[in-house]
């Protein structure tokens, strides 16, 4: 990512409102109590920054954060964040000394996983490791088969060098309201709650919610919720956008670097796709697909915000530029230095990672994660609570 001390030099840049991601976390800490919340920040935060809004997020009162590889816990700790971490997927036999060295809870589902974070225990005489057993109830990424839970369960118990403190699932399809098959892996993770309590296993923390469960089905938030997306102020789905009740953190912006009139019957950029049905002010913008603004945008109808009003994204977008229809000349004034609004708000109206999102035929997930790390990020001050 870009930082701070050249952050300057770029016309471009992602403004992240580090106090829309505490209110956020609060409103969920608030929603899904007595559960505690696990703030979701791998992939940098989805984008946002993981060190900027895992600090928001922990004075929201979240009390866990969760990445998914190793060197994201690093950048945590070296941060001085000392809130507990889980790690979602099982580090590799080189990660796993590190995992431990920095107090990680680390997640396991293969006999081999618990090997190699016991082995890096011992190796590190660090105390029994707190891990988290995952069970696969339908997912079908990764996770222990119901048939053998109770066998690693039993394996990892017994082992002086780990502390089994989890058992957890990931939900499939809680984004879609009502689907069935929600209920379907919950009742499968009942059941392998309930196996191992019968065969005298005591599990302290259950979890199984992420962002669309914790919002959508209490009987799913158990001892903790994991919450990414949500806590960006991103609805889980178009479905359960109409009651979402947090707002977006992320607003990406640039300034217009160029203003030129392209006469009627002239095309634009590669490809000549588009072209001038009219004596057209055309504004440059130095932000492209190496930025994160899918090349296809500008083929799906993709609108810019400039002087409170949407203008359509034309021409094929380059790796460094767009190109901007302001209108006819006698219409448009526009000036070289006038903010252009890509995601976010600019007097009434708004641009929307969703959109984009429905635009793409994909969801705001990727949008967000997507925007390059040379965009330099600005982040706003958290209010005083």
């Amino acid at each position: 990512m870009i930082t701070s001390a050249v952050a300057r030099f770029r016309p471009a840049w992602v403004t992240v409102d580090l106090e829309a991601v505490r209110s956020n976390v609060a409103g969920l800490v608030e929603l899904v109590a007595p559960s505690v919340v696990c703030a979701v920040v791998k992939a940098d935060g989805y984008g946002h920054g993981s060190v900027e809004v895992a600090r928001a997020a922990l004075l929201g009162g979240a009390g866990w954060l969760a990445v998914a590889v190793v060197e994201e816990a690093v950048v945590l700790r070296q941060a001085s964040i000392d809130a507990p971490i889980l790690l979602l997927a099982e580090p590799t036999s080189e990660g796993a000394g590190t995992a431990v060295a920095l107090g990680l809870h680390c997640a396991v589902y293969t006999e081999r996983g618990v090997e190699v974070i016991a082995e890096a225990g011992r190796r590190q005489g660090a105390g029994p490791i707190s891990v988290h057993l995952k069970v696969d109830t339908g997912m079908h990424r990764v996770g222990a088969q119901p048939a053998e839970l109770s066998s690693m369960a039993r394996s990892i118990a017994g082992n002086p060098d780990l502390d089994l403190v989890g058992l957890w699932t990931h939900c499939a399809v809680a984004d879609e309201p009502d689907h069935p098959f929600t209920t379907t892996q919950r009742d499968r993770f009942e059941a392998a709650r309930a196996a191992l309590r019968a065969e005298g296993i005591d599990i302290p923390i259950s979890h199984a919610a992420n962002s669309a469960a914790a919002l959508d089905r209490p009987d799913l938030r158990y001892d903790m919720v994991r919450c990414g997306i949500a806590a960006y102020g991103l609805a889980p789905s178009p479905a359960m956008q109409a009651h979402f009740p947090f707002r977006p953190a992320m607003r990406l912006v640039a300034e217009i670097s160029h203003v030129k009139v392209v006469a009627a019957g002239e095309a634009l950029s590669y490809g000549q796709k588009h072209r001038c049905a009219r004596d057209t002010v055309v504004a440059t913008v130095p932000i492209g697909y190496a930025d994160g603004v899918p090349r296809r945008l500008s083929e799906v109808g993709g609108e810019v915000l400039i002087g409170g009003r949407r203008r359509p994204i034309v021409g094929t977008i380059t790796m460094d530029q767009i190109l901007v229809d302001c209108g006819p000349p006698d219409e448009a004034v526009t000036l070289p230095g006038d903010e252009v609004v890509l995601i976010g708000e600019q007097g009434d109206e708004r641009v929307t990672a969703d959109e984009w999102a429905v635009r793409l035929g994909t969801i705001s997930y990727e949008v967000v994660c997507g925007i390059s790390p040379r965009v330099p990020r600005r982040y706003s001050r958290v209010e005083p609570l």
